[in-house]
Parts: C-alpha cells; sequence; structure tokens
C-alpha cells in the first residue's frame, strides 16, 4: 500500500467519492434545513466533528501501509489513555508505562517482516504479545513488593491492553492484507453507517428499550434496524471483496451489525459505571476516541479471524497451512 497504489485502486477512489458525496449531500441538507428556520446547531457540531476525522482517516489510508499502522497504533494509544484517565489508572505509571509499550509492540508486530514466512507483518509476535505484556503487568505488584488495591489496578491495565490496545490494533494489521483497501475502509465504513442506522432506526420506530440502565437512549427497534442495514452494506460494496461468496457477505454483515452495536455497548456500561457521559472531549461534537470508534473493537477482530480463517486473506495454501489458515 502506497500513494500510487491509492491513486491506482478502485476500491479506494470508489469510497473516496462514495465518503465525499455523503459528506457533500449531509452538508447540503444541513444547510437547507438551517435556512428553514429549524435548530440543528448540535449537529453542526457534529458534522464539522466529521469533517475533520474523514480527510484525516482517508489521507492515512491514502498514504500507505506504514501510515495506517501508525495512525491505529496512535488511536489505540490516545483511547487507552482516555479509559485510564476515567478510571484512575492513568496515574500508576508502571502499569500504563507497560501498556503503551505493549501497544508501541503491536505496531513493530503489524509492521516487520515475519521471519518464517518472509512477509508483511509478523502474525505469530501479534497473536502471542497479550501473553507477554498480560504476564508483564501481573508482575508489577511483586517488583513493587505491594498488595493492597493491586488487584483493580492490574486488571484494569490487562483490560487496556487487551481491549484497547490489542483487539483495536487488529484493523492496523489488516495494512499486510491483499485486499487491504477493501478491508479496511469496508470497516471503518459500514461501523459508522451501522450507528447512524441504529440512532435514526431507533428515533423513528424506537419503542422498546434495548438495555435501559446501560444505555437508555437505544432500542430494540433501533438494534433490529441497524443489524438490518448492516446485512444489506456488503452486498452494496461487495467490490471491496470480490473473492467473497454469499455466505461471506451475510456472516460480515452480521458482524458488523451485532459486534458494532455491542461494542458500543461496552463502553456505554464502562462509562455509566464510572459516571461519566463522554471518554473525553477530544473531538467536538463526538465524545473521545473511544466514543466514535468503540464499534469498531469488536468488529475489526472478528472480521480480521473470519476472513483470515475462511479466505486466508489471498495466500497461497501453504502459507495458510503453515499459520492454521489465517495469515
Amino acid at each position: 500500500m502506497t500513494i500510487s497504489t491509492a491513486l491506482q485502486s478502485d476500491v479506494f477512489l470508489t469510497y473516496v467519492y462514495i465518503i465525499g458525496g455523503l459528506v457533500g449531500f449531509a452538508g447540503l441538507a444541513l444547510a437547507i434545513l438551517t435556512a428553514a428556520g429549524k435548530n440543528v446547531t448540535s449537529v453542526w457540531k457534529t458534522y464539522r466533528g466529521w469533517l475533520v476525522m474523514v480527510p484525516l482517516v482517508l489521507g492515512m489510508i491514502f498514504l500507505g501501509r506504514t501510515a495506517i499502522i501508525v495512525g491505529v497504533a496512535l488511536l489505540a494509544l490516545f483511547g487507552f489513555k482516555e479509559f485510564a484517565r476515567a478510571t484512575g489508572l492513568y496515574d500508576d505509571w508502571w502499569l500504563t508505562g507497560l501498556v503503551y509499550l505493549g501497544i508501541a509492540m503491536l505496531a513493530v508486530a503489524s509492521f516487520v517482516t515475519d521471519p518464517r514466512l518472509d512477509r508483511p507483518g509478523w502474525y505469530g509476535l501479534f497473536m502471542s504479545l497479550p501473553t507477554y505484556v498480560v504476564g508483564a503487568v501481573l508482575l508489577v505488584p511483586i517488583l513493587r513488593n505491594r498488595a493492597k488495591g493491586q488487584l483493580r489496578q492490574v486488571a484494569l491495565a490487562i483490560l487496556g491492553f487487551v481491549y484497547f490496545g490489542w483487539m483495536f490494533s487488529h484493523l492496523g494489521f489488516l495494512a499486510n492484507t491483499e485486499y487491504a483497501y477493501g478491508y479496511i475502509l469496508f470497516l471503518i465504513f459500514a461501523v459508522e453507517i451501522n450507528d447512524i442506522a441504529a440512532f435514526t432506526s431507533g428515533k423513528l420506530f424506537g419503542k422498546h428499550k434495548l438495555r435501559e440502565n446501560i444505555s437508555p437512549n437505544k432500542t430494540i427497534e433501533g438494534s433490529i434496524g441497524a443489524i438490518c442495514i448492516s446485512l444489506l452494506i456488503p452486498w452494496l460494496l461487495w467490490f471491496s471483496f470480490p473473492h467473497f461468496g454469499i455466505w461471506d457477505l451475510i456472516v460480515t454483515g452480521l458482524i458488523v451489525g451485532v459486534g458494532g452495536q455491542l461494542g458500543d455497548l461496552v463502553i456505554s456500561y464502562i462509562k455509566r459505571d464510572i459516571g461519566i457521559k463522554d471518554m473525553s472531549a477530544a473531538i467536538p461534537g463526538h465524545g473521545g476516541f473511544l466514543d466514535r470508534f468503540d464499534s469498531l473493537i469488536l468488529v475489526g477482530p472478528a472480521v480480521f479471524h473470519y476472513v483470515g480463517y475462511f479466505r486466508g486473506f489471498g495466500l497461497d495454501q501453504a502459507t495458510r497451512l503453515v499459520t492454521g489458515g489465517g495469515l
């Protein structure tokens, strides 16, 4: 993945046209509503956030493999930082430092060449890193000769690394695959559409609460609407992965529709438990990085391993056998 391959990629350019068109249409619709006297101030704030995020994400993918891996690692670092600040873990630099180091190592594993297969991305190291990082985190209380209060801190650090670091970093590792543009752009686009569909369906048809003690505004009708839209998206964007069969499209749609909502609910119950509305105010109109990209955390690795096992990311059969069906 380079700048030149991006300019020659029909998949990348098609997504640029689709996303650019949707952003332009949304801006025009807001302008019309504003001219008609509707109060859409809060929506404008959210829209301006998109005007910043969309060029940044597309620019990262345009620059290529290195930029994607670094960009995903930075998002994972910022996401973990928000989590650490919100939960009180941030002041413990022994544990936060180890998690930061672990996330950096995930980026290294995604970038370097696999010594066994002589191809970009050291899959074995990427998959085994949680063992080493979790083990190191568990040793910190022993090194500090402390016991009281350590279980909570250690548990938060492990959750922070595995969930916000390792699981999210699967998105960056996808930059090493044959259909990298299709996989990455589809995941980012489909997950955001899933969020919008859940919100819109809930507003239009919502009557029954989905999980009122976790996210009071979410409804069963909104959830069903989002799943239906997510099942449709892979068919509309089949050009992203032309090697997919019908079953692959169905499973991918289900992963996005169900996994995206579950990822959002996970962050919701974390925020509700610690008594905050947003993880931060880093993105105006959206909240923090985790508030915007939370749905990708479960969807990314789920699609990664489904495609890796059943489709092998376009690798030859010998390579798939060496890696157990995946990378």
